[in-house]
């Protein structure tokens, strides 16, 4: 594997432009899912990334993304519904972009070349130990990413880097390395597509099960969901029932005295005494409610 996979040319290359479209398009298809399968490879890493991504947020530490550039709109798409999908704090998930914010209205390449910017922007966040930095960048040696994670190593913080080159320079600088082996992009260089598509699955993966270690899933279902449309309120309903083994109504009037809170409302459906009790329960159980409902013989 070379150090500048993401650069070299895919083997249907040739004449691509000039293929009906369907043929091209049969291509492209087959190389997302050839990106997808490069995923299987990082496993082990992802399970290490993920607990220690765990860790620093149960000791009350901060998950701060670093990316630029299309690694940066993954990036971005993943923090965003952590908050939401299991229940984090939104101050305990930030996002540097390279360009910042403004960029991605205006996307340019220049500011992945900031390492000064890096720099400020990890101590402005006031970046240190007790944090997780996960730093994405396709090539593995854009100065950005690469510059943050040397900041925020420096600083205290640990670090989580995800390129799609083996070999790649990032993963001497951080403390946990993700290496998605890609094929070549059909359109060579085009790391939005096949990388980008092996980043997506690997940052679900990752805070997915950062979220099973942290105690936001039980038997598949999101217990600590934010229901903030109808949609999730019809949601948070199901998940009561079909943990608590209730009928709709009951699972209703749990989920209205405990505010909405989905784990209070399945401990209260299961038989806890008040909403006061449920608490504290959970409290008792560092918020994992497969123990919670054992202690009330469930």
């Amino acid at each position: 594997m070379s150090a500048t996979q993401t650069e070299m040319t895919h083997a249907s290359a040739r004449g691509f432009d000039t293929l009906p479209p369907q043929d091209a398009l049969a291509i492209l298809a087959s190389a997302q899912a050839e990106a997808a399968a490069a995923v299987q490879q990082a496993v082990p890493d992802i399970a290490e990334a993920a607990r220690l991504a765990a860790d620093c947020l149960a000791g009350g530490g901060r998950l701060v993304y670093v990316a630029a550039g299309s690694s940066g709109l993954m990036a971005l798409a993943d923090a965003l519904e952590l908050p939401g999908t299991y229940g984090l704090s939104r101050d305990r998930i930030k996002v540097l972009l390279a360009g910042g914010i403004a960029g991605l209205t205006d996307m340019v390449g220049g500011p992945e070349d900031d390492a000064d910017a890096a720099r400020a922007e990890i101590a402005a966040a006031h970046v240190g130990p007790g944090d997780c930095i996960i730093a994405l960048t396709a090539s593995g040696y854009t100065p950005y990413p690469m510059a943050a994670v040397e900041a925020a190593r420096a600083a205290g913080a640990r670090t989580i880097g995800i390129s799609n080159n083996s070999g790649a320079p990032i993963f001497d600088r951080v403390d946990v390395a993700i290496c998605l082996p890609t094929p070549p992009e059909v359109i060579a260089g085009s790391t939005r597509m096949g990388a980008g598509t092996a980043q997506k699955i690997a940052l679900n993966m990752l805070s997915t099960m950062m979220a099973i270690h942290l105690g936001h899933v039980h038997d598949g279902y999101m217990v600590s969901l934010i229901a903030d449309n109808m949609k999730l309120r019809g949601r948070a309903r199901r998940i009561v029932m079909a943990v608590s083994q209730v009928p709709e109504d009951e699972a209703a009037a749990a989920l209205e005295q405990a505010g909405g809170a989905v784990k209070t409302a399945i401990l209260l459906a299961a038989g806890a005494d008040g909403v006061t009790s449920a608490e504290h329960l959970l409290a008792a159980n560092e918020g994992r409610l497969r123990p919670a409902l054992k202690a009330l013989g469930r």
